[in-house]
């Protein structure tokens, strides 16, 4: 017994400090805002990763420490338009992982479940927060570590998110009801939220499109 050491440990961490992970699967996101809003986003309606990255800081607090990453692919002739989206978000402070998109099984899926794997691994994971609606690849492994004593949130859209809202373990909160992300509000008219003067939902694709695909 070291009697001796009893007031060193006072005011010093004893390990390191727990984290709170966001892994945002670039390509579900995308393709969701992109069927929510029938077109490809403009600027107006494009996530604003700096208020995502604000709202993961105040998740944290100033006890955990805050982890924040996009997985994304890249398709061949593509990186000219991708380089400045990914320099602006290391900008920011999210880290990337980039795979090229060499065929139509080239997803990210399994790269975000391994790094979640590798943070939970270290033991130390407080909360995972999972940007995607893909409950396919994510419902399961996301369930099984909130048995294991991990807070998890989806963030997403609740029109694709809804395996997550039907999970009783998993929290859902919508992206658009997180501050300053988007700077004007998403056309979200759907059939669940008519308004009683009833709205037009406009078509996905022009019908000229039908000619393209003979």
């Amino acid at each position: 017994m070291n009697s001796g050491t009893g007031h060193q440990g006072r005011g010093v961490p004893t390990g390191p400090a727990e984290r709170v992970l966001l892994v945002w699967d670039a390509p579900n996101m995308d393709m969701s805002l992109g069927s929510l809003l029938g077109a490809r986003p403009t600027s107006a309606y494009r996530p604003r990763f700096d208020a995502v990255g604000r709202w993961l800081l105040d998740l944290a607090g100033t006890e955990a420490e805050a982890e924040a990453c996009v997985f994304t692919n890249v398709a061949p002739g593509s990186i000219e338009i991708v380089r400045p989206w990914v320099e602006a978000l290391r900008n920011v402070g999210f880290a990337v992982f980039a795979k090229p998109k060499t065929s139509d099984d080239s997803d990210v899926d399994d790269d975000m479940l391994a790094h979640i794997d590798l943070r939970s691994g270290e033991g130390r994971l407080r909360h995972v927060v999972v940007a995607s609606g893909d409950g396919r690849a994510f419902k399961e492994p996301l369930e099984k570590l909130v048995e294991g004593g991990t807070d998890v949130t989806v963030i997403g859209f609740r029109e694709y998110a809804g395996f997550a809202q039907a999970s009783e373990v998993i929290s859902f909160l919508d992206l658009e009801d997180m501050d300053g992300v988007f700077r004007e509000p998403l056309p979200r008219v759907s059939l669940d939220t008519l308004p009683d003067e009833g709205a037009w939902l406009p078509p996905f694709r022009s019908l000229r499109s039908l000619l393209e695909r003979r």
